[in-house]
């Protein structure tokens, strides 16, 4: 089995970060672009797509500034981190995303992020 590498992807969002937060914090902003479905009981969330469903710990949460979740099948160090990054001089307003994925998937994984961020721009009206 391979390890995972790290990746980091920004995208920039034409939101207030208070929004976007809510949509990277709380299960129903979640599965408004992250997933079908998301449910939460405490610190452990479960995510459904289609027909599969992933559990993930929420490690850490900055209050309107970052969400951290470990997957609890990953047998590893991994786990997928949401950011919100604001420009202090423009005030732009950008979603850090930092994933790890095996080298042979970095291209697939990207897309993925990149599909569903488009889905968040969209919810968020900044498409």
């Amino acid at each position: 089995m391979q390890d995972k590498i790290k990746y980091e992807l920004e995208f920039q969002i034409q939101s207030s970060p208070q929004l976007l937060y809510q949509y990277i914090s709380t299960p129903s902003g979640l599965s408004e672009w992250f997933a079908d479905n998301v449910n939460s009981r405490g610190e452990m969330y479960t995510f459904i797509w289609d027909d599969s469903e992933e559990k993930a710990k929420l490690v850490r949460k900055k209050s309107g500034e970052s969400v951290k979740f470990k997957w609890t099948e990953a047998e590893d160090d991994s786990y997928f981190e949401l950011k919100i990054v604001v420009d202090e001089i423009t005030k732009d307003v950008s979603l850090m995303i930092t994933d790890f994925t095996e080298e042979d998937e970095l291209d697939e994984a990207r897309m993925l992020w990149e599909n569903q961020v488009a889905d968040l721009k969209q919810v968020l009206g900044s498409a």
